[in-house]
């Protein structure tokens, strides 16, 4: 085949001539990249080849044909409608797409698309229905309990085949395998998290069948744990979650056999991209760096590292050249790769006097990154260039004595600047990583900064997430406090797991220490705590195995590598721990819940939530929450008329926290009057609505509580510096901790994280019948502000009085109390008003006008107000360009209003709120083009007071 290059006039469009078998004149004349690698698909050409000419004037930067086209070295590979390049002497064939599929005892045979997993090809089938459907993680348990064969032909070029190395590479096999090519084995996968690459050199030919065999992750777990020598608890998760057992054993993402928000999808298949590499000489397989500021020299730095396959047995000789053109960067050195040696370090200076914009977090600053070009030329001619975005940003965690404070401060300095860490936790967005589309990935972390949040916790039970996760983190400002994969659990540490975590945790590192939005490492979720608090009742003559084996993983192992690829990172060896105290108990310490040290994780769902004194006063709250249901509107999706009712068959099988539905009619019982509907579709809707309601108060309530603690210490407890709820995401239609439904709808939390999270709030709470109203700023410079206070009776939209303070400073970075003043003292001046009867609301004044949103303070439970009306709340619509705005008119105060429009994705600017004005309006942004009439159409509006 014979593929020749004619300049083109457009850099996506391209003149071919093509002389290949049964292809005749089809490839002739203009096509661009993807019609051309159709076309050789079509024609039974896998690979197509193209010769290419000079570049083309003005094409460098414009088209993925031309990109880097001066180091194409001659040879671009078409491979089923996938661009292949060759730099230096490397080429890629990708073997994504569609493979064959057949069960161990061939009942089941399919094609399943590749990135995917056996659960996805069989639903595109149809032989499934959607998993998420009502009991179905129930009833497709055979899918994880059989074993699954992946296949497929493929061919090489002879172009290709002819080169020294010729690699397989699997970036995510899930997860127990054997590979085999042309029907010889050329090896085994046993982690999901690892990359692994094959050397097929010797086995490559032009028609290829490679097949991979999984094994049944649950059998092969449930195997390593029966023959090892001591019993590695937990053994299963509780019944209620309708599980499977022994995921400690296996090095798979660990919720996927089921955790207390969701369900059991052990999923088998190739999840990441798979492909056949080859070169000459040497490989680029990673290259990654780290910015270091030395203090000495106030000079900035970039460590490179990169990884090579080399082939030869003699020294590669040859330069790096590294080019910052922003910065003024243009350096090189000598290079020498010895035979056996794989990592490299260059170090990159940056001229002291040039100035240095730096990556800081959503609200401090710019997301400034720089292009770096490094450039590797060795002997005869072999070539490889890598750009990298660069950015600048340091990190440092605080642990200090603390004025009037027994222990030490725990907290987080970007820049020199202490951050304030508002956020949640984040777990794997969908229990098929094949179905987390881009724009889903990007609603999700796009809401995390509309709500104010800086920072994600990547939870370790779940993935090490995509690339694209960790740069939209580092475009968006998000800080990632990323766990490695180790929850609430121990773990064995013989050789052959140990090995394997060690491959895991040097891919990841690699993988993901570019990237600025990285702030902590963390060895794992809660394992620490779980010695400290026998959650296993470990028997007294086993204590000193496990205790040996948590500082054989984590410290011996783990921390040893992160500590060799990245010192500047805080390193922590748990979450929650007690950080330097945690040391200096010999990484284990007796109570890692101490409040004077580190992190704390805090649940507690029977004491009220509306006291603020039942909360514990941390330097930092890595977890805290409460369960919801999701809407309606999400849950009618996989369910059935019978089972919408709070007590039905469905929804405690959904539910998978034990106790968890009556906890949290427990705590909205405290507060609010139960739904009271004779109909029960109406019944079950509003109670979903109450358990809304009922979260969003109560993580309010305690956000707001951490943030006043921000500059506070009371009793030698507080300086908290961070408050990271449980948990932002959902991987499934079900009751959970999160803010954000399965499908990307915000709770209400989530408009209230929105306003508890601003950068500038205020917050009121009652001590001994006095009412204090707090402020906190996370400005970077000290502003003025007044505090508007109004007293309302529930049954009028008129105040009864009002307070305006004068100009209040507002300290940078800062918290304390704004106002104060008596609860009856205040009810005596409003016309005699009464606790059960009013309510109090404030808002800030900036130069005369409100400024952010207001806030209030209930003075008795709402189950026990009076005179509180059903407000009769109209909606008119109206577009605006892209937006939309909701325009609400009530005929008297109603709490908690919430605007639903059931299935048209999008956000209003606000929800769930107290209206106090007769005349209001927010706005609806969609996700998706809708119109005024869809929207009327779909509009629910709930008060508290309809559901009673």
């Amino acid at each position: 085949m014979l593929i020749i290059y004619t300049a083109p006039k457009s850099p996506v469009r391209t003149s071919w001539s093509v002389v290949a078998p049964g292809m005749g004149n089809h490839g002739r004349g203009t096509k661009s990249r993807d019609q051309f690698g159709a076309l050789c698909k079509s024609h039974g050409q896998l690979c197509c080849t193209l010769l290419p000419g000079s570049m083309p004037t003005g094409t460098r930067a414009s088209g993925l044909i031309y990109r880097e086209w001066w180091l194409l070295m001659g040879l671009v590979q078409l491979c089923s409608g996938t661009l292949t390049a060759r730099n230096g002497s490397s080429q890629v064939i990708s073997l994504n797409g569609k493979w064959e599929i057949q069960n161990s005892n061939s009942s089941v045979k399919l094609q399943g698309d590749v990135p995917g997993c056996v659960h996805s090809a069989l639903y595109s089938w149809g032989i499934i229905k959607d998993p998420y459907i009502r009991f179905n993680d129930i009833a497709y348990k055979w899918i994880a309990h059989d074993e699954w064969i992946y296949s497929k032909t493929f061919t090489v070029p002879t172009e290709i085949r002819l080169l020294q190395r010729v690699s397989l590479v699997c970036e995510g096999i899930d997860t127990v395998s054997s590979i085999s090519l042309n029907s010889i084995l050329i090896g085994n996968t046993n982690n999901m998290f690892s990359r692994y690459t094959f050397d097929i050199s010797k086995l490559i030919v032009e028609k290829n069948y490679i097949e991979i065999k999984f094994r049944s992750a649950v059998g092969w777990a449930k195997e390593k744990s029966t023959n090892h020598s001591y019993d590695i608890p937990p053994e299963c998760p509780p019944e209620v979650q309708n599980g499977e057992c022994h995921v400690n054993f296996i090095r798979k993402a660990q919720c996927s056999f089921s955790w207390d928000w969701g369900p059991s999808f052990p999923t088998q298949g190739i999840w990441k991209d798979i492909k056949i590499e080859a070169y000459n000489v040497f490989h680029l397989d990673y290259i990654s760096y780290v910015p270091v500021f030395d203090k000495n020299t106030s000079q900035w730095m970039v460590v490179i590292e990169s990884v090579f396959d080399v082939i030869t047995t003699n020294p590669l000789q040859g330069r790096v050249e590294m080019k910052i053109s922003e910065l003024k960067v243009d350096q090189s050195r000598e290079l020498t790769i010895n035979p056996g040696q794989r990592a490299i370090k260059v170090i990159v200076k940056i001229d002291k006097n040039t100035p240095v914009a730096l990556w800081w977090p959503k609200g401090y600053g710019s997301q400034t990154g720089y292009e770096m070009t490094i450039r590797f030329q060795f002997e005869k001619g072999n070539i490889v260039e890598k750009t990298i975005k660069v950015y600048f940003r340091s990190v440092e965690l605080v642990e200090e004595p603390i004025a009037s404070s027994p222990g030490l401060s725990f907290y987080l300095q970007i820049n020199g600047i202490p951050i304030f860490l508002k956020g949640s936790n984040w777990i794997p967005a969908d229990s098929f990583q094949d179905k987390i589309s881009s724009n889903k990935l990007q609603i999700l972390l796009k809401s995390v900064v509309d709500a104010n949040m800086n920072t994600l916790r990547v939870w370790g039970g779940g993935i090490y997430e995509s690339d694209e996760f960790y740069q939209l983190c580092d475009e968006l400002g998000i800080m990632v406090w990323q766990d490695f994969m180790f929850a609430c659990a121990l773990y064995p540490t013989d050789t052959w797991f140990l090995d394997t975590v060690r491959e895991e945790v040097t891919h990841q590192m690699r993988r993901l220490k570019s990237h600025p939005s990285i702030i902590v490492w963390s060895a794992n979720n809660e394992n620490e705590a779980a010695i400290a608090s026998d959650w296993f009742s470990i028997p007294s003559k086993m204590r000193e195995m496990y205790l040996k084996d948590y500082l054989s993983l984590y410290i011996k192992t783990i921390r040893i590598i992160i500590l060799e690829m990245d010192n500047t990172r805080p390193f922590i060896p748990s979450s929650p721990t007690n950080g330097k105290e945690t040391i200096r108990e010999g990484w284990l310490a007796k109570n890692p819940y101490d409040m004077h040290y580190g992190d704390i994780h805090y649940y507690s769902y029977l004491d009220d939530c509306w006291n603020w004194k039942t909360y514990p006063r941390p330097r930092l709250a890595s977890e805290y929450g409460f369960q919801s249901w999701p809407s309606f509107s999400t849950i009618y999706k996989v369910s059935v008329p019978e089972d919408w009712s709070y007590t039905s068959n469905f929804a405690y099988h959904r539910q998978h926290h034990s106790s968890g539905n009556e906890e949290m009619m427990s705590q909205a019982e405290l507060h609010y009057r139960m739904p009271t509907n004779s109909d029960p579709l109406i019944q079950f809707q509003d109670t979903l609505y109450l358990t809304q309601v009922m979260q969003a108060q109560c993580i309010k309530l305690q956000t707001e509580f951490y943030r006043r603690s921000m500059t506070e210490i009371v009793d030698g407890l507080g300086h908290t510096m961070g408050a990271l709820y449980w948990q932002l995401n959902d991987i499934w239609q079900a009751p959970s901790w999160s803010s954000i439904e399965y499908g990307g709808k915000w709770k209400m939390l989530h408009y209230y994280a929105k306003n508890f999270f601003a950068p500038v709030s205020t917050s009121g709470f009652e001590d001994r019948d006095i009412l204090y109203i707090y402020g906190v700023s996370d400005l970077l410079e000290d502003q003025n502000f007044k505090l508007a206070i109004r007293v309302y009776k529930w049954d009028s939209l008129q105040p009864v009085c009002e307070r305006i303070t004068e100009e209040l400073k507002f300290n940078a970075r800062s918290s304390g109390p704004l106002y104060k003043e008596s609860i009856p003292e205040l009810l005596s001046q409003c016309s005699n008003a009464t606790r059960q009867t009013h309510v109090v609301v404030f808002h800030l004044l900036h130069q005369g006008q409100p400024y952010g949103v207001q806030n209030w303070h209930f003075l008795s439970s709402l189950k026990e107000a009076k005179e509180l009306l059903k407000p009769n709340i109209t909606v008119s619509i109206t577009q605006d360009k892209m937006v939309y705005v909701f325009t609400m008119v009530t005929s008297s105060i109603a709490p908690f209003v919430w605007l639903d429009v059931w299935d048209i994705p999008g956000r209003f600017s606000n929800n769930g709120f107290l209206l106090v004005e007769e005349k209001t309006s927010v706005c609806f942004y969609p996700w998706d083009s809708t119109t005024v009439e869809e929207l009327e159409k779909a509009l629910h509006v709930t008060t508290l007071r309809d559901i009673y």
